[in-house]
């Protein structure tokens, strides 16, 4: 289990599931994609539309892309940039 990073803050929150503990499941506020004063996750930073979070549950750090805003993903193929 990894140590919570240096930049972890309880003010930084994000509510997004972890893809390692799956913490949530059996959470009614969860299941109902509310947010949950008990499965949230630490916002360590981000780039643009990508979140770099860790979960305070099993400490697993992980990028979340929100597909909000600016997106870091690949240019659209059918306009020609490369």
């Amino acid at each position: 289990m990894l140590p919570l990073d240096p930049h972890a803050d309880i003010g930084r929150r994000a509510w997004v599931t972890c893809p390692h503990c799956a913490d949530h499941r059996g959470c009614a506020t969860c299941e109902e994609r509310r947010r949950c004063g008990k499965h949230w996750r630490y916002l360590l930073s981000n780039t643009g539309s990508v979140l770099h979070l860790q979960c305070p549950t099993c400490t697993h750090v992980w990028d979340h892309e929100t597909g909000f805003g600016a997106t870091r993903g690949r240019p659209d193929r059918a306009s020609g940039d490369r």
